[in-house]
């Protein structure tokens, strides 16, 4: 796919970045849970404290997908690691090795970093990108699960002496 461009994100694409968050969002049936803005987004992104970066991939001149990602450790392997909070491209885009290229490219900055793993999570019905996963290379690890704490939860954690 020679027209495909992968780059990372400008403060400039960030209303394009967060209308993609919101189309994963709506595939995941989770739309009521995109609860931030374009402006938090932005200062996460390129503000004093940078908290993720992201990749954009464009066919076209359009904005298609996206990988958005962050710095994690490894305590056992005493070695950073690659977080990927999302990987997205629209559905009409799909089946044209756009997702592959925006794991490819995210595992790429792994190994010129130095981490020692790249991880990321997936819901356990979305089969379509579990198989894709499995042919990539990745182990779905049956016996972790997720643990959340949020909102009001997060606020009584914090204050529990």
């Amino acid at each position: 796919m020679t027209n495909l461009i992968l780059r990372s994100t400008t403060p400039q694409d960030v209303p394009t970045l967060f209308e993609l968050i919101k189309g994963l969002a709506e595939y995941e049936k989770l739309s009521h849970a995109v609860t931030g803005n374009i402006a938090d987004l932005e200062s996460h992104l390129f503000g004093d404290r940078i908290y993720a970066e992201a990749i954009l991939a464009e066919l076209d001149d359009k904005a298609v997908g996206f990988a958005l990602f962050f710095p994690n450790y490894s305590t056992f392997l005493t070695k950073p690691g690659i977080y990927l909070e999302d990987i997205f491209v629209l559905p009409e885009y799909r089946h044209q090795g756009i997702g592959k290229a925006l794991l490819i490219h995210v595992a790429k900055l792994a190994v010129e970093r130095g981490c020692g793993r790249l991880e990321w999570s997936v819901l356990d019905w979305n089969a379509p990108a579990i198989g894709f996963y499995q042919r990539m290379g990745a182990d779905v690890l049956p016996d972790w699960r997720i643990c959340r704490v949020t909102g009001e939860n997060l606020s009584k954690l914090a204050a529990d002496n």
